[in-house]
């Protein structure tokens, strides 16, 4: 979409004022896009939690912050897995329990391009069980602690939503008949989308001030692509990657932060890069396809997100 709001040169950090006091949740924070953007709300002030599969891992990423920015940066770690219901309810409980605010949940870990058919431990296709389930229960746990600090639930998508399958295979969530790297994959951006969107009518029904945004990190390098995609997906990224058309992670945390920290913003609106493709260039509002928001199918994929997970969202 043209006639960017925020001018020529798109959204930039820079915008951003102090934010001390304010507090973002980010899951899978110690690498790629969401380590950039708990770099640049710590270097602003903020605190970060991060939540994270690995111990390891996360000491690793909160050690070389502190080596960029000082000792004295608030950061930690609560551990999750995704991909498993109890650690997700485990590590709602410790942040319910341990941090008093959260002023935004930003829901920026996924994984892609998975080669062949996989399950989580609770029985689910890998992709929507991580990318859509695991963040819908999360996001459920913690609705009334995001509630009380009048915060915002931020949902990283992904332009994949406009290619696969464009609706939601209600009668096989788990692809056991047509699995395909690309569209498994896509589905489950779009099921995160629409959750969103159906969380946004919601919150807007029950009069609650929580803020829904949904954003894209363009073409990114990011660690998305791993040893389990399809090798003709992983050598088709490593030439891509080798072009400007795909951008730095940095840049790539540029969306999930502006929909973090920016005022006055749609919330029935989808924003990332608007350039060629939106794989990169000036960050500000693209088009929102009709299809993602058929309410319809929103409403059903909230009834069949609750029975998955076992838990009600009761906004």
């Amino acid at each position: 979409m043209s006639n960017n709001q925020f001018g020529k040169q798109g959204w930039l950090p820079e915008r951003i004022d102090n934010l001390s006091g304010k507090t973002y949740l980010i899951t899978g924070a110690n690498t790629g896009a969401g380590f950039e953007a708990s770099k640049i709300l710590l270097s602003k002030g903020a605190e970060v939690v991060m939540l994270n599969r690995s111990k390891e891992r996360s000491t690793k990423a909160i050690t070389n912050l502190k080596a960029q920015l000082g000792e004295n940066i608030k950061v930690s770690y609560v551990i999750m897995d995704l991909s498993e219901f109890a650690s997700v309810r485990n590590a709602a409980k410790e942040v319910n329990e341990k941090i008093p605010q959260i002023d935004a949940l930003i829901c920026n870990a996924a994984i892609a391009q998975i080669a062949k058919q996989e399950f989580t431990p609770d029985g689910f296709e890998r992709n929507i069980g991580i990318n859509h389930y695991g963040h819908f229960l999360l996001a459920n746990l913690l609705f009334d602690k995001i509630e009380q600090s009048r915060g915002r639930i931020v949902v990283v998508a992904s332009e994949g939503h406009k290619m696969g399958l464009k609706t939601i295979q209600f009668d096989d969530m788990n692809f056991d008949k047509n699995y395909h790297p690309n569209n498994t994959y896509c589905h489950s951006k779009l099921a995160q989308m629409m959750f969103a969107y159906e969380l946004q009518n919601k919150i807007q029904k029950a009069n609650k001030n929580t803020k829904v945004y949904v954003c894209h990190p363009g073409a990114s390098k990011t660690s998305l692509i791993r040893d389990n995609s399809p090798l003709a997906t992983r050598i088709v990224w490593s030439i891509m990657s080798a072009f400007p058309i795909v951008q730095s992670a940095e840049k790539g945390a540029y969306p999930e932060i502006m929909c973090a920290t920016e005022e006055n913003l749609k919330q029935r609106a989808y924003y990332g890069p608007t350039g060629v493709m939106n794989f990169s260039g000036p960050v500000g509002e693209c088009k929102l396809e009709p299809f993602v928001v058929d309410k319809v199918i929103m409403e059903k994929l909230w009834t069949v997100s609750e029975e998955a997970t076992g838990e009600k969202f009761e906004v």
